[in-house]
């Protein structure tokens, strides 16, 4: 597969603004054909937050935060050196809202902006006023989730007054200052064949912006909803939506690659308390960055066959079977994340051949 003009164009920015990233960047493929994780490290830095949504995800985790320590900018630089020597090149600082924390420059600083491309969530709501501060300290790219062109349906969504508005004020502040952002937002089966969705999407697009979809996973205030997923028809759909407008999903191709499910290969979420999860909506621990090396944890999690072959769908969001067996029976009602022991038996492991022990 050929770079799209996108992707040449970030090419491009990190071999003049990052040189360091830039060059692990350009080893993403080799690396990845060799069976190495070239995962984006999604950190759940904090799970505080200034609004209720009512799709979250991380309630769970709130109530069963007793007892756990929390990690600490210091335990953030020991994971980004180890992810710096594994040739790893991108965070995403999330929460929670990061816009909110009150060591977002400490957060940074122990990244390190010189070696990695820092992209953050945010919700909008304080982002006109925190903009030029996180460009300033090295924060490259905002993702910015929105739920609808509606103020009305958006703010009551996310049970937060005005949170509409101050989220259009945060992305003119970001154009305004040039700290380039994309739109995320959350896509049911039914609303992707909503006229309302192909309205969003031109909306944002005539704005000169991307926009990212999430397809709706049956956790959280979903569980249960399998009548939510997508199918394999529905996929394609997308899929030529692509070709009419800026629209991607985790399923894009991208960096040359078609990866599929990115998770463990391409993905990574750390939680607050440490556990390293295959993707934010697979509530399932293979390992703990407070207990095991960074590096340990990775080759562990794609020894899982589901992770460490291909497979060119989205569990979580299409595959309602995977879904009852792997998420209903083993990890809906228990305290997450839950332990990896737990879900997957000794079937579950990989037989790629790509697979290179180290």
């Amino acid at each position: 597969m050929a770079l799209t003009e996108k992707e040449k164009a970030s090419r491009n920015y990190l071999k003049e603004k990052k040189p360091k990233v830039f060059e692990k960047v350009s080893k993403f493929t080799e690396k990845y054909n060799w069976g190495e994780s070239i995962a984006i490290i999604q950190l759940q830095y904090r799970y505080m937050c200034n609004m209720l949504c009512e799709h979250c995800s991380i309630e769970a985790y709130q109530k069963n935060a007793a007892g756990k320590r929390t990690i600490t900018p210091e335990d953030v630089k020991k994971l980004a050196d180890q992810a710096d020597e594994m040739g790893l090149a991108r965070f995403v600082i999330s929460g929670g809202e990061p816009t909110t924390f009150p060591d977002l420059d400490e957060l940074v600083e122990a990244i390190g902006p010189d070696r990695f491309f820092i992209n953050s969530d945010s919700n909008g709501y304080l982002l006109a006023e925190k903009a030029e501060h996180m460009k300033k300290i090295g924060i490259d790219r905002i993702q910015l989730s929105i739920d609808s062109l509606n103020p009305e349906e958006h703010d009551s969504f996310r049970r937060k007054p005005g949170a509409w508005h101050h989220a259009m004020d945060g992305i003119k502040e970001c154009q305004r200052i040039g700290l380039p952002l994309y739109i995320q937002t959350v896509v049911t089966k039914q609303r992707l064949h909503s006229q309302e969705f192909l309205d969003f999407v031109k909306f944002y697009n005539d704005m000169g912006l991307m926009v990212f979809i999430t397809f709706a996973k049956p956790i959280g205030a979903y569980e249960g909803h399998f009548e939510s997923m997508i199918d394999q028809n529905d996929l394609d759909y997308e899929r030529e939506l692509e070709k009419k407008y800026r629209l991607c999903t985790h399923l894009t191709p991208a960096y040359d690659l078609n990866m599929g499910c990115i998770g463990v290969k391409g993905f990574v979420s750390v939680t607050q308390y440490g556990d390293v999860q295959p993707c934010p909506y697979f509530h399932c621990s293979i390992g703990n960055i407070l207990e095991t090396p960074f590096k340990d944890i990775i080759e562990n999690g794609l020894k899982i066959k589901y992770f460490g072959e291909h497979y060119n769908e989205c569990f979580l969001a299409q595959d309602i079977p995977w879904v009852k067996k792997y998420v209903a029976d083993k990890i809906y009602g228990k305290p997450v994340p839950v332990p990896y022991t737990e879900i997957f038996d000794d079937s579950d492991w990989t037989q790629n051949p790509y697979w290179k022990e180290s």
